[in-house]
């Protein structure tokens, strides 16, 4: 079983909603120690009197907790055996003929107001449609910073992260993070309430032109992090559109992943001219 320094009380992670409970805020903590490797897949997570000992907190804040992290799809509760961490899911890739290509960069964008471009900050703290940055959290190495520095040919602390979410019909739609090869970052570009559209800007800031290299489809339920920010329940549906985007001689230059909500969005292929 790994084992870990003396924990503080959970805190509340950067760029989450203030008044997170306590249980949340928890699995939070429990769940970034595991996508930092701290608890492997298939590792024991420890029981319920280690962990309100180690964080402070009594053992109901942690079966609340764990129960949290069973919702996401994070852990596997064993009844009379233990919490186990599951295993990453498996990947099924469909090829595309390149002469069927379509490069509508920035896709998603098409249903925004003026692309995405539009949207801002207005001041009073009232946002409307549009992508807005939420945070640009260092790359430490979590499994998600792995799989972006292993599709863009890169490690880890060559790469940039910045994260946003996609507001349609005054509600949050999907929640996107995308890493560069690049940085540091524009300040302004990473500000929290940054708004535009992050496909293009991230274009602009590195100088370069973008193409589409390949994208995945796939579904998830949404973790803790994602269901504070789509404000949907953990283990919610969430389409998953994901890739790399190159520059015109065939170079890595983005790696993208959007969450979006299943219940108001759908992907659709067209074999067929319309």
């Amino acid at each position: 079983m790994a084992t870990n320094p003396p924990s503080t009380p959970p805190s509340t992670p950067p760029g989450t909603p203030p008044n997170i409970p306590l249980y949340r805020r928890l699995a939070r903590q429990l769940q970034e120690r595991i996508d930092a490797g701290g608890y492997p897949a298939g590792a024991r997570l420890p029981s319920e009197p280690e962990l309100s000992a180690e964080f402070g907190v009594n053992r109901l804040t942690v079966r609340q907790a764990v129960a949290e992290l069973e919702r996401a799809a994070v852990v596997e509760i064993r009844r009379g055996v233990g919490t186990f961490v599951r295993p990453p899911a498996v990947r099924v890739s469909i090829a595309v003929d390149p002469r069927s290509q379509r490069f509508d960069l920035g896709s998603v964008h098409e249903a925004l107001p003026d692309g995405g471009q539009g949207a801002g900050d207005r001041g009073d703290g009232d946002r409307g449609d549009g992508e807005f940055v939420v945070a640009a959290p260092a790359v430490t190495g979590s499994a998600e910073d792995e799989e972006a520095a292993r599709q863009l040919g890169r490690t880890p602390r060559e790469l940039s992260r910045v994260d946003s979410v996609i507001r349609l019909g005054g509600r949050a739609r999907a929640a996107c993070s995308y890493w560069v090869p690049f940085g540091p970052l524009p300040a302004e570009l990473v500000r929290p309430g940054h708004a535009g559209n992050l496909v293009l800007d991230l274009a602009r800031a590195a100088g370069v032109e973008l193409e589409y290299d390949w994208r995945a489809f796939g579904a998830i339920g949404a973790d803790l992090a994602d269901a504070e920010l789509l404000g949907v329940p953990a283990g919610t549906p969430l389409l998953v559109r994901e890739g790399v985007s190159c520059t015109p001689d065939g170079t890595p230059a983005l790696y993208v992943r959007r969450r979006i909500d299943g219940s108001s969005a759908r992907f659709v292929l067209h074999f067929r001219e319309r």
